[in-house]
Order: C-alpha cells, then sequence, then structure tokens
C-alpha cells in the first residue's frame, strides 16, 4: 500500500507545493498531488503552478500571516528554481 509520503516521492513536485496547491484549490493533499503532477505535465502548467503559490501568498498577505508569507515565498523560490517554464 502507497502513502501519501510514497506518492509525493514519486511527483515532481515537493511537498510544500502539493501543500500550496492544497490550500490554494481547498482539496486534500493527495487529490492535490494529483492535480500537481497533472498541470506539471502540460506544456502551461508550470506558469499555472508558480500562479497558484503566488496567489496563496496574496491571500497569506490580505490575512496579516507574515510567517505563512515567508514559508511561501520560499516555495515559490524553490519552484522557479527547479522548474524552467515556471522562470518565465
Amino acid at each position: 500500500m502507497l502513502t501519501l509520503k510514497d506518492c509525493i516521492d514519486l511527483s515532481d513536485l515537493t511537498e510544500e507545493e502539493i501543500l500550496a496547491i492544497a490550500e490554494h484549490e481547498h482539496i486534500p493533499e493527495i487529490i492535490a498531488m494529483e492535480y500537481g503532477q497533472y498541470l506539471i505535465e502540460r506544456e502551461d502548467g508550470e506558469p499555472c503552478i508558480k500562479a497558484i503559490i503566488r496567489d496563496d501568498i496574496r491571500h497569506a498577505e490580505q490575512r496579516g500571516d507574515k510567517e505563512h508569507v515567508l514559508k511561501l515565498k520560499l516555495v515559490l523560490k524553490h519552484f522557479v528554481e527547479t522548474h524552467g517554464a515556471a522562470a518565465a
């Protein structure tokens, strides 16, 4: 039986990136992992994930959650560094 960690390890995303997708879409982590993997395989998927993380950052800023903003900015930085199409 595969665990959530096993599935994350098999995906092209980090746990933090998957959590950002789950937060944005209001879905469980395992579904966010599947959705993120689907997006990452699409031609326009990496910019979509980048936009999702940026949107999460904006929402955290609006809530005044500075700690979460910093965490998400690190997630975005890592995502852009590791996914070439997201840099655009």
